[in-house]
């Protein structure tokens, strides 16, 4: 069987056919055709080579899901304006997940700064060594490369396989309970 040549098509095309028969090829070659433009409207938003190369292969996989849920009558306008939407969605998400991250690590910080960062005296330390033994594992984990690795919620997660929940979440309780630990031994 030969390969079929769909160089040879217009986009109008290779899209109509892709519609009525789900050939792979039709819609990998009208993809192919503007990759070229997809990739420098990417690296113009996202000013990341690596990210739009992600983006290019993102907006690739959820258009070929999604291509027949559309009524497309000019494919270059509608595909740029897809992935001008896709790239405006991931500066939005980056923009939200980085002001949420950085909120949250003031405030993880805030009231436990001396006690994790500038342990007052040998006393102290020792409590806080003694503590962090308190702990269960994940919330001891959490703890030790939030504080003292200053690591993010995403590097956390990554290293563990934790879910980011689960870390905020490990990383707030074992705070409440290494300071209600620290206190209780400071005092008794």
């Amino acid at each position: 069987m030969a390969k079929e040549n769909y160089s040879q098509y217009t986009d109008e095309e290779l899209l109509n056919r892709y519609m009525e028969t789900g050939e792979t090829g039709c819609w990998g070659m009208l993809y192919n055709r503007y990759i070229p433009l997809i990739y420098g409207l990417c690296l113009k938003y996202l000013n990341d080579r690596e990210r739009a190369k992600d983006a290019v292969m993102d907006i690739y996989e959820m258009l070929s899901g999604k291509i027949m849920e559309y009524n497309i009558n000019h494919f270059k306008s509608w595909v740029y304006t897809v992935s001008k939407n896709h790239c405006h969605h991931l500066l939005k998400e980056k923009k939200k997940s980085i002001s949420f991250e950085n909120e949250e690590v003031f405030v993880e910080n805030e009231d436990f700064y001396t006690l994790m960062d500038e342990p007052q005296n040998e006393e102290e330390m020792k409590a806080l060594e003694y503590c962090m033994q308190m702990l269960s594992k994940e919330q001891r984990i959490s703890i030790q490369y939030f504080y003292m690795e200053s690591k993010s919620y995403a590097d956390i997660a990554n290293q563990t396989g934790y879910t980011m929940n689960k870390v905020k979440s490990y990383i707030q309780n074992g705070k409440r309970n290494l300071k209600l630990c620290i206190v209780d031994k400071l005092t008794n």
